[in-house]
């Protein structure tokens, strides 16, 4: 997952939008782990659950990575309560499904299913080419 995140981290830009969703422990923050790599952002890229979104600034001269975890949202309009949506920036938003399509028109939807042999992921894009 860290693997697939970091060479998608290398291809997006700012403005991009990613919305990730899969059951807990399904593996988004670690998918999202590999995508701050990519994006050659400081920090450990953790789960956001609580903090709900943490800016991680990039070392590289790239974008910024904005992490956002919508899990205890309970709408759309609480959501936007955030203002997170930021063109210099790549938004990635943790059960962003239904929550956070107001931020792109042109934007990723991942989805992450764990199987018996590991993970099955589906990456669909919404207004734009998938860029890998």
């Amino acid at each position: 997952m860290v693997e697939l995140g970091r060479l998608l981290g290398m291809r997006l830009q700012a403005g991009d939008v990613v919305l990730l969703s899969g059951d807990l422990g399904a593996g988004k923050t670690t998918f999202m782990r590999g995508v701050g790599e990519g994006l050659g952002v400081r920090g450990p890229v953790t789960s956001p659950t609580f903090v709900i979104a943490r800016r991680h600034p990039s070392q590289v001269g790239g974008p910024d990575l904005i992490h956002a975890d919508a899990y205890r949202l309970g709408s759309a309009g609480e959501f936007e309560d955030l203002d997170l949506d930021d063109d210099t920036a790549v938004v990635c938003v943790e059960w962003g499904r239904d929550r956070a399509e107001g931020l792109g028109q042109r934007r990723l939807e991942i989805d992450i299913e764990p199987t018996a042999s590991g993970r099955l992921v589906t990456i669909t894009g919404i207004g734009r080419e998938v860029p890998l």
